[in-house]
């Protein structure tokens, strides 16, 4: 099978959908499939388990688009089927220009992140499907109604996109992967640590994350990723005395390495899907501290291998961080839980189901 894969960022770039992207290729790839990769950049990518072409990111939004689009169309016409995880549009175009069949995987709802990215709703994500820009939710049923398959890894956005007007019978439910990597935690920290991992943007509100580790005396947050807001972080960071530290981009495994390490994983974010960070985390035994939004209760469950608080609220987080640091036998519970509960989420598994959907449209 010939697969032609489009995603919206690829290492160096941080984040679910590139840690998506090569891991699905890289498993393709071992099952004797070709892959080659359509993708954008700033700067060279860094993993390639098979071809890769980046589009530079530098370049205006309709040339930098037209262009992945383009040579989408140009792959998939030597190929079986096209599956993309972001780039919506220039995927259904390419597909159309080459008479490819179509598998989407849905990471958010790609209308949502464009109009809050563009400062046009501000409201969130459930208020959007009835207030939003009627266009943008009209552009995102005709980028998405040319799909056979798309691929939703929470229940909770299966719901959301079953309002769009899709086929029920072409939404299918296949949660994110565990990693099947083993790693080395350090030396324990000296004092409580928390640890984020993912892409600096407004979704994820940091902010709240760092009101929350000021009122923890006992408490360190560490920050490894990339994105737009790294620069205003850094400025925040500043002034809290050595209590947040950036690290910047990392590769994977330095990542893990990092999050094996923790006391507990944060995610403060306002909205969410089934974000890779949750599942990472409780894959290498630690437990989750996170808001209680979109997908994230499906894998993190208060009380059992995280605490679960409402987005928004720096008092809520900054007790169950508080929680966590200062109370062992509740910290150790929820870490002999975390690794378990998501014991059903092998790679193996996942990948193997993504494939059999690409068979299905290639088919």
């Amino acid at each position: 099978m010939r697969v032609v894969l489009l995603s919206g960022i690829w290492p160096p770039d941080v984040g679910g959908p590139a840690s998506h992207g090569p891991e699905l290729a890289r498993f393709l790839v071992g099952r004797g499939h070709s892959v080659h990769v359509v993708t954008m950049g700033d700067a060279e990518p860094t993993e390639r388990p098979c071809p890769v072409e980046s589009v530079p990111r530098r370049l205006p939004f309709p040339v930098r688009y037209s262009l992945v689009a383009a040579r989408a169309a140009r792959a998939a016409a030597r190929a079986d089927v096209v599956y993309a995880s972001a780039t919506y549009a220039a995927a259904a175009a390419a597909s159309l220009a080459a008479r490819r069949p179509l598998v989407v995987k849905l990471v958010s709802d790609p209308a949502y992140e464009r109009a809050r990215r563009w400062g046009l709703f501000g409201g969130t994500l459930e208020e959007f499907q009835t207030a939003g820009p009627g266009w943008l939710r009209r552009l995102r049923r005709v980028a998405l109604g040319r799909a056979v398959a798309v691929v939703v890894p929470s229940e909770y956005l299966a719901r959301i996109a079953l309002g769009w007007g899709l086929d029920p019978r072409r939404v299918v439910h296949i949660p994110n992967p565990a990693p099947d990597v083993e790693v080395q935690a350090g030396a324990a920290p000296e004092r409580p640590l928390f640890v984020f991992a993912g892409r600096l943007t407004r979704q994820k509100a940091l902010g709240v994350a760092f009101d929350a580790v000021e009122r923890v005396p006992e408490a360190r947050l560490v920050v490894v990723g990339d994105g737009p807001d790294r620069d205003e972080l850094e400025r925040r960071a500043a002034r809290l005395d050595g209590r947040v530290e950036l690290r910047g981009a990392l590769p994977r495994r330095e990542t893990l390495e990092v999050l094996a390490g923790a006391t507990a994983a944060v995610l403060s974010s306002d909205w969410e899907n089934l974000p890779h960070a949750a599942v990472e985390a409780l894959a290498l035994g630690v437990p989750v501290v996170a808001t209680a939004v979109g997908g994230v209760p499906e894998v993190v469950r208060d009380g059992e291998n995280g605490l679960l608080v409402p987005p928004g609220d720096v008092d809520a987080l900054a007790d169950a961080l508080s929680r966590v640091a200062t109370d062992r036998a509740l910290r150790d519970r929820l870490a002999a839980a975390a690794r378990p509960s998501v014991a059903e989420l092998s790679g193996e598994r996942v990948y193997g189901r993504i494939e059999e959907l690409l068979r299905e449209a290639a088919g």
